[in-house]
């Protein structure tokens, strides 16, 4: 009943890194430059993503371009996109195959079926917390390295966006939903092989046969 409640907890976990993950991919939230200047009133806030490049005024305008070349961007861009969709591919293929895998469903045949599937389930999660941390790490390198740069000019730097955080948290919890998944899976199996099924021998018909009385003592 642990076992299930765990699963179970980790399942919510993983739901929740998808869901977080697909928005960290599409959000445009990734880098963010706030250009008050003299004027507040004319204040612009610049906002950089993975697919687009966004800006707001205060004055209630919003505007968005797409990026639609794939070659004109930087490498830790274009990382990053491959990246996030392979992390994004391999959260839902996990959250189908544990959905199949956990024991408080009835799908996935016996036991041993369930817990390979939960162990399968468990390394897509790993691998997608895992393609969710690289690309958000890289761009925040990029993002801090620029705005140590002395040579770059002020309106040119840009700080972190809620994208990156919302990719670190979505990567942890893919990390723990994976984690969970693998280690219940696998202390199971270890309990199986360090106390092996008892074999209880019984005694053949023949030797029962032999065992009776010897009727020649009788003749």
């Amino acid at each position: 009943m642990a076992s299930a409640s765990l699963q179970f907890f980790a399942f919510i976990l993983a739901l929740f890194g998808v869901f977080g993950d697909i928005a960290a991919t599409l959000l445009p939230h990734w880098k963010v430059n706030a250009d008050v200047g003299s004027n507040i009133i004319t204040a612009i806030t610049q906002m950089q993503g993975l697919w687009m490049d966004c800006t707001w005024y205060s004055t209630g305008m919003f505007s968005c371009t797409l990026k639609y070349s794939i070659l004109s961007l930087p490498v830790y861009i274009q990382a990053a996109r491959t990246t996030m969709v392979l992390s994004c591919i391999l959260s839902a293929f996990g959250i189908c195959i544990t959905t199949v895998g956990m024991k408080c469903t009835r799908l996935g045949g016996d036991t041993d079926s369930k817990n390979n599937a939960c162990f399968a389930g468990g390394i897509c999660f790993i691998l997608a917390g895992i393609f969710g941390l690289v690309p958000t790490c890289w761009y925040t390198r990029e993002i801090i390295s620029n705005f140590l740069n002395q040579t770059i000019p002020e309106s040119s730097k840009h700080e972190p966006g809620g994208a990156v955080y919302t990719g670190f948290i979505s990567a942890g919890f893919l990390l723990i939903a994976g984690v969970i998944f693998c280690s219940s899976c696998f202390k199971r199996q270890q309990g199986a092989w360090i106390y092996p099924p008892k074999q209880h021998h019984f005694p053949s018909t023949e030797q029962d046969s032999n065992a009776g009385y010897s009727l020649k003592d009788y003749v």
